[in-house]
């Protein structure tokens, strides 16, 4: 797949295509340098693609073939693997390529506190795929697997924990739920049966083609849900990604909630004074709005669900998150949980006894459009153009380039996933921001 020296990881880890990047030979090679690298039972779950056990059975040989033991906990969110991992104190393999279209997978690994495995740790399993230093067990000595069915429910229950069950069971809420035949066709619906909310699924049946929707939860792919959640008859819409690490939301008028002003309700709601949040640098002006009122301080960060957690850390912060839908509630676990997030909204519509439409009116108003390019080329001559038109606008070079003027600002940057460029636009005006979004566009073009 790669030639020595060359990175694996990624933004979200290992991502290819079966069969051609990620044969069983490379899985497998990449699960003996895991259990090389970490030396001590490891947790493994996977999303519902069609190729996960084919990439899962050779990851598991290979960390086997080094005598470390195996929990096998099955079809499972991203994020409720990672819980098994914090709560067990246990690393982890999670066989996933989140909302890739279904002819991509990947690797990532988890590290023993449940946030994915900082950059320096990635490197020295690389280190150990590459120069091929294997443990390697003797016979009697090969690692055994298990199967644990508990990681759902203890899952399920960690949110509970963390939120005012009590006050959502007590409204009452309809709701219309759309798993997109993605990993959470059965936490999320066991969560909102807890939550006392009658429910109506949309596509809640694991199929790794995702013939229903694309896995990526955007309007274009949301209209169904868009329109069932505009009837009348419900108070909410949700949806996931594939792996079920973000979530989106759709008011009782039908409208799509972007995934920026869902973060912004979120620090509103639950921000103390004197606190931090930690957001990318694609995230609006809201944040730091917000922050600014609530006397509490913005760390602003490259893209990255990784790299939020990491810095949440360090920087003791309990709030964070993407623009994406991506909310990071340091309280339960430091990385993206998409079924924590609406958990959350929950608990904030059920306090404060509104509709999700005029809850969000308390949201200071930003627009964003975002947009992705082919990338082809070395990403300086992007970086240079966009100079060379906007001189006079401050510049950030915190991920790719960002250019601002007030409270208009153009991100492009290069995807740590895919071999595309993403442009990201921010203005007041929604029509401003579109028009920047086409003029980045052709200066890319």
């Amino acid at each position: 797949m790669s030639k020595k020296g060359e990175r694996l990881f990624g933004t979200n880890g290992i991502r290819g295509i079966p069969n051609e990047d990620l044969t069983p030979e490379f899985c497998m090679k990449i699960g003996k340098a895991v259990g090389t690298f970490f030396a001590k039972t490891i947790a493994i779950g996977s999303d519902n693609r069609l190729s996960n056990s084919m990439i899962m059975d050779s990851v598991i040989a290979g960390i086997l073939s080094t005598g470390v033991d195996v929990k096998n906990i099955s079809i499972l969110p991203t994020p409720a693997v990672q819980y098994y991992c914090k709560k067990n104190v246990m690393p982890g393999v999670i066989i996933t390529a989140s909302h890739n279209p279904p002819r991509f997978n990947g690797i990532k690994c988890i590290d023993e506190d449940g946030t994915e495995l900082e950059r320096s740790r990635e490197e020295k399993i690389e280190e150990i795929y590459y120069d091929e230093n294997f443990h390697v067990a003797t016979w009697e000595h090969i690692g055994r697997e298990v199967e644990d069915n508990s990681a759902a429910d203890l899952y399920i229950s960690g949110i509970l924990e963390k939120i005012d069950a009590k006050a959502i069971r007590g409204m009452k809420f309809r709701v219309v739920f759309d798993a997109g035949n993605g990993a959470s066709y059965r936490t999320t619906p066991e969560l909102l049966s807890r939550l006392g909310v009658s429910l109506v699924t949309l596509n809640a049946n694991p199929d790794g083609l995702f013939t229903s929707r694309e896995s990526e939860p955007k309007p274009a792919n949301l209209r169904y849900l868009m329109e069932l959640a505009g009837s009348g008859e419900f108070a909410v819409g949700i949806a996931h990604d594939g792996d079920a690490d973000r979530a989106v939301f759709v008011d009782e008028r039908g409208n799509f909630i972007d995934g920026d002003a869902t973060l912004s309700l979120f620090v509103r709601n639950y921000i103390r004074e004197g606190e931090k949040v930690v957001t990318p640098v694609s995230s609006s002006d809201a944040i730091d709005d917000i922050c600014r009122e609530k006397g509490a301080e913005v760390i602003r960060t490259r893209v990255g669900a990784p790299v939020v957690s990491r810095t949440m850390i360090d920087r003791k912060a309990r709030l964070g998150g993407e623009e994406n839908g991506g909310i990071i509630y340091g309280d339960h676990q430091y990385c993206r949980d998409g079924a924590m997030t609406v958990g959350i909204i929950l608990d904030i519509m059920a306090r404060k006894r509104k509709k999700l439409s005029e809850i969000l009116m308390e949201v200071p108003e930003y627009h964003i459009t975002r947009k992705t390019f082919p990338r082809s080329g070395d990403f300086n001559q992007v970086r240079e153009k966009l100079l060379k038109v906007f001189p006079d606008w401050e510049r950030d070079d915190t991920d790719g380039i960002k250019l601002r003027k007030d409270h208009d600002w153009i991100l492009v940057r290069p995807s740590g996933t895919e071999p595309i460029i993403r442009v990201f636009t921010h203005s007041r005006s929604l029509d401003s921001s579109r028009q920047m979004c086409e003029d980045v566009g052709k200066i890319i073009s």
